[in-house]
């Protein structure tokens, strides 16, 4: 028996059905994942840079479908289970990296709404992520005094351990408030004050609208605004390392939603807002922080509205001389998705009917041969060398598969002999390569 079907079944339905509806599913990748290694490899390269203190930045290019949200998907998963924290968000109209009527506040708020960890990965881990750092400093205190709870000593022990975090934080950018705000938290959480403990909480998601208002509430004049989000970004990456983390992953994904805004100043506010960020990293003015963006390629390299247009990220960020496609440079700043090879696909789809079997209780009936067939007709649609994408295929594969499974009489050779599933051949793919799609083993 194929191994995927041990696949439990709560996950395979969620892995085919978000992948059937043309979206990545949140768990369960693992097991669908095929190729990508040295994007991967690439990636996790970054990741110990940022554990140790660093920090990067990656675009991930690649057209719809193409597997860009997956990788980020893949990578999210990783590093979480890494001792990361991890926040992610679209972008949309409504979210931008820099806005007039808070764009850029509302994508800080969804970065914070879903900031996620090993044991909450649904996201909403804020208030999780304060109170166990205040419990583990309680921990830490009692270990090293031997005193008891409730003792006098050992709160002003635990309060040096929190002044002590504070102090590395106030020293920052905006650290003042920031550490002062943590503190109130802190003394909140002790005197079992929830009131004030939520209004820090608004505080540090970007609700208040208001200086006055949060004067009022805490006491501090400043509040988080669409100028200096991303500098609360790096404080939370160091206040989270500080807290026992490894470090913190940003992933903004549609970037394409830059790229549509019709105006072609507020476009270069926001590659503006991007080439700060871009440069904080590299330059070494963040630490603990790493940031992955997901584009197509027409959204970074159109010189008219794309990331090209604005001439500062363009020389940064340009592809060098010697970069080909099979020869890719994974080690800069932009790594571009090559398609998945066919080979890659057909192992892709063997692990599909393995588990949309599982899932529903009976014997895989598609056979190697039929896979090949599958393969090698989707390949041979015009054009497929060079626009076909994972997606489409996943898709047209599943599908196959539900057929199958409501109408037991049909088999795979049927549904790929019909009219509808018959595509003309690419002049593209040779009668030699399509031949050889039949020839795989898995």
């Amino acid at each position: 028996m194929n191994e995927q079907n041990k696949v439990p079944k709560r996950i395979a339905r969620t892995v085919l059905n978000s992948l059937k509806g043309g979206v990545v599913p949140r768990i369960g990748l693992p097991y669908v994942t095929v190729g990508r290694k040295s994007e991967i490899e690439a990636l996790l390269h970054d990741v110990d840079i940022i554990s140790e203190g660093g920090a990067s930045f990656r675009f991930i290019v690649g057209r719809y479908g193409s597997g860009k949200s997956f990788l980020i998907q893949i990578i999210r998963n990783y590093v979480m289970d890494k001792g990361f924290i991890v926040a992610d968000a679209d972008l949309s109209p409504e979210r931008r990296l820099q806005g007039t009527r808070g764009q850029g506040l509302a994508t800080y708020r969804e970065l914070i709404g879903n900031l996620a960890t090993k044991t909450r990965p649904e996201g909403g881990a804020l208030t999780l992520i304060l109170d166990r750092w205040i419990s583990s400093v309680q921990a830490q205190a009692a270990q090293e005094s031997g005193l008891q709870p409730g003792d006098p000593a050992l709160s002003a022990a635990v309060d040096r351990k929190i002044v002590a975090v504070t102090s590395q934080i106030s020293e920052l950018v905006h650290g003042f408030e920031f550490a002062t705000l943590l503190s109130k938290y802190y003394h909140a959480y002790i005197e079992q004050d929830d009131e004030t403990r939520m209004k820090v909480i608004r505080w540090f998601r970007g609700e208040y609208a208001l200086k006055r208002e949060a004067k009022e509430a805490l006491g501090v004049n400043i509040i988080i605004t669409d100028d200096d989000w991303y500098d609360y970004l790096k404080l939370f990456a160091v206040f989270f390392r500080l807290a026992g983390y490894a470090g913190m992953m940003i992933m903004i994904d549609e970037l394409v939603n830059i790229y549509k805004i019709p105006n072609s100043i507020t476009r270069q506010y926001n590659y503006e807002k991007m080439l700060t960020m871009y440069n904080d990293t590299l330059q070494g003015k963040a630490k603990y922080l790493g940031i992955i963006m997901g584009a197509t390629p027409q959204a970074v390299e159109d010189r008219r509205r794309g990331v090209y247009s604005y001439e500062a990220l363009r020389s940064r960020l340009a592809e060098g001389k010697f970069s080909r496609p099979g020869a890719r440079d994974m080690l800069a700043p932009v790594i571009r998705l090559e398609p998945l090879t066919a080979a890659e696909m057909l192992v892709l789809c063997d692990k599909l009917a393995a588990m949309h079997a599982g899932l529903y209780g009976y014997s895989q009936s598609v056979t190697d041969e039929d896979l090949a067939e599958f393969i090698k007709i989707e390949f041979s649609r015009v054009g497929a060398d060079s626009n076909i994408t994972p997606r489409e295929v996943i898709r047209d594969f599943i599908e196959v598969l539900d057929l199958m499974y409501q109408h037991p009489e049909m088999k795979l050779a049927d549904l790929l002999a019909s009219d509808e599933f018959t595509y003309t051949k690419s002049e593209a793919v040779s009668d030699d390569a399509a031949t050889g799609f039949a020839e795989f083993t898995l």
